[in-house]
């Protein structure tokens, strides 16, 4: 975000004058930080699965995605891609996806203990037909 601001201002400063230039990349740094604190606040934080289904729950405790894996791909032992496909219109309606759409669940190895990701990278696997 600072990298960016800052490119702003440089670009801003020498055609605009160094307040009016300021000023805008005030606004500038305002935006980018909500857009940081709305990107941080959609991130999973609670993970549920089941029977071939996964949830996912932010911090705030909304549901961000649910469904059965329908695929699966994994780079190494580092990141996991899984794509979820939603059932029935109750929870398409939840997670307010349209109907045939699959939504995609990117989990980070470290972001979980070692035998949660390679038993999610397992079921994602199983499920997907790999």
């Amino acid at each position: 975000m600072l990298i960016a601001t800052l490119a702003v201002y440089t670009c801003l400063a020498p055609r605009l004058g160094g307040w009016p230039a300021a000023a805008l990349t005030l606004a500038v740094a305002a935006v980018l930080a909500l857009c940081a604190a709305r990107h941080d606040a959609a991130q999973p934080a609670a993970l549920h699965f089941a029977m071939g289904e996964i949830a996912a729950w932010n911090r705030a405790g909304e549901l961000l995605a649910r469904g059965r894996i329908v695929g699966c791909a994994q780079w190494s032992s580092r990141l996991l891609v899984l794509a979820l496909a939603p059932e029935g219109g109750r929870r398409r309606a939840l997670m307010r996806v349209p109907p045939g759409r699959t939504r995609s669940l990117i989990i980070a190895a470290d972001a979980l203990p070692p035998t949660v990701f390679r038993e999610l990278s397992v079921l994602g696997r199983r499920a997907a037909g790999a």
